[in-house]
């Protein structure tokens, strides 16, 4: 019964946290809000990029060739379709593909 009623409060914070934002600024336009808005997206790919790419080793036995195969296919998928989804869902295919077939 404790972890039931923990779910439900985890829950109802969780969706006021979420709604609480649009609540109060819903008729108010901030320069600053819409600045961030078209800024952050680009700036949390940049960083999810960086924490992916941290550890590879160049020295290694394969020198972050699966690595350079899937951030290189990323790439290439985007621009020839301009889907983030798809372009995202095919390098992480073709990167494990690398890992688990290829370079083993």
């Amino acid at each position: 019964m404790y972890e039931l009623l923990l779910i439900g409060v985890i829950a109802i914070v969780t969706f006021i946290t979420r709604v609480l934002p649009f609540v109060v600024l819903k008729d108010k336009s901030y320069p600053i809000i819409e600045y961030l808005g078209d800024v952050l997206p680009y700036a949390i790919m940049a960083m999810l990029v960086v924490y992916c790419l941290k550890s590879v080793d160049l020295l290694s036995d394969n020198h972050g060739l699966s690595e350079i195969i899937g951030v290189s296919s990323v790439v290439i998928l985007h621009l020839l379709k301009r889907n983030t989804l798809l372009s995202i869902i095919g390098g992480t295919i073709i990167y494990m593909l690398c890992v688990q077939i290829i370079f083993i």
